[in-house]
């Protein structure tokens, strides 16, 4: 089971992402705090639950937290800042746009910034320890899921309904027939290995 609190006494926020390693569209981060005695016990890493479960989870989450807060850092700023820094400021946007301010962030990865005054926890692989951390990731991964399947319907060749932007075969094959589109991260290394010319598609193809 996961461990519901880090420190006893103190409002957590558990904060994670979903979309580091995808070739496009936005990281998106969130921030949640949950009741003191909070328990699910079927709340855990949003990767090793069901597309079904997580969408169960998520209406469960965001009507039972205390507070919660999704956020996106999109493919413009990943490309200014590389993929972790934009990773971390989607994380401060999420704490920035919580109903309540915590007195602690417990982060799930092992490199975060200092966020105004508020202490934070770095942990490695914490979706998989903490409850709060497990169900930011939950929230993070189903709304960024949402989002790159309605951006499929814009643009369907790159088949992000089902692989919502990851480097999948048929994802890439799609780029090298048909280039890339607006929504591509320009800075992550398909270019190097596929040796693209970045030229908008038409979304209509």
């Amino acid at each position: 089971m996961l461990i519901s609190h880090f420190s006893t006494g103190i409002v957590e926020a558990g904060c994670d992402e979903a979309g580091r390693g995808c070739l496009a569209g936005p990281v998106f981060a969130a921030a949640v705090i949950l009741p003191e005695d909070y328990r699910n016990s079927r709340i855990n890493d949003s990767k090793k639950l069901s597309a079904k479960m997580r969408g169960i989870l998520r209406m469960e989450i965001e009507s039972e937290a205390l507070a919660w807060c999704v956020a996106t850092a999109d493919h413009a700023e990943i490309d200014q800042m590389n993929i972790l820094n934009a990773s971390i400021l989607a994380m401060q946007r999420a704490v920035g746009g919580l109903a309540i301010i915590p007195g602690l962030l417990l982060i799930d990865g092992n490199r975060f910034k200092p966020y105004r005054d508020i202490p934070h926890q770095c942990f490695v692989r914490g979706d998989s320890y903490y409850m709060s951390i497990a169900a930011a990731s939950i929230l993070a991964k189903t709304h960024r899921d949402a989002y790159m399947t309605g951006l499929s319907e814009q643009y369907p060749i790159y088949g992000w309904l089902r692989n919502k932007g990851y480097p999948t075969s048929e994802h890439r094959t799609a780029v090298i027939q048909f280039g890339l589109s607006p929504f591509h991260r320009r800075s992550f290394t398909l270019r190097e290995q596929l040796k693209l010319t970045f030229q908008p598609v038409d979304p209509e193809l």
